[in-house]
């Protein structure tokens, strides 16, 4: 009798509630021993189709920089509020104003309108990779020299544009600098100024 009673009372106490928390807790045993053990060759099958790696590798400034990026992010998205690298200006964010120009591989870019995932194994430069330590780069120290920019707010834009073409033209006229830099708006409307810091950069690039 006393056999029965001790058998019913732990009938009693394996309750539904108990038997979802087993369930709970060896379904996490099993999905942690999974991760844990998995190998690259397990993971890749397992990925969707049509899917991208969001961890990847990014080559910034001459650094090789790991950050997760979802598949339809924006370079100047990552630059900004992924690698902390504000000299990126969001201004339109449609390839309008050029506040967001860098360089990819040399050339002068719409970080806005690239996705992140377009740059992988190119070389990304933005305005915090161009002075040397406490020495600014010669475009910098023109724009500097000649107070070109207003609220500066498209500084970083012009700048990195401004670079860009002198590298392909180190010795041009005024009207092809303009044309060269047409690509960036001023809200200020400084464009004077700006273009005598230019021509300054171009003087400033030839010396170096």
């Amino acid at each position: 009798m006393e056999t029965l009673d001790l058998r019913s009372q732990a009938e009693r106490s394996f309750t539904r509630r108990t038997f979802i928390k087993g369930v709970i807790a060896a379904g996490a045993v099993v999905s942690s021993s999974a991760y844990l053990f998995r190998t690259n060759g397990s993971s890749a099958s397992a990925q969707a189709p049509g899917s991208v790696e969001r961890l990847i590798t990014l080559r910034v400034n001459g650094q090789e920089r790991r950050v997760d990026v979802l598949k339809q992010e924006t370079l100047a998205t990552t630059l900004r509020y992924k690698l902390g690298l504000t000299g990126t200006k969001i201004g339109c964010d449609r390839g309008d104003c050029g506040a967001c120009t860098v360089l990819v591989g040399g050339v002068p870019t719409y970080a806005c309108s690239l996705l992140t995932h377009q740059v992988r194994g190119r070389e990304v430069t933005t305005i915090e990779g161009l002075a040397n330590g406490d020495q600014l780069h010669p475009v910098q120290q023109a724009v500097y020299d000649e107070g070109g920019f207003q609220c500066a707010f498209c500084a970083p834009g012009f700048i990195m544009s401004m670079v860009g073409f002198l590298q392909q033209n180190p010795s041009p006229t005024i009207d092809e600098m303009a044309s060269g830099i047409s690509g960036n708006i001023c809200r200020c409307a400084d464009y004077p100024k700006i273009l005598k810091s230019a021509m300054r950069a171009a003087e400033n690039m030839r010396t170096v």
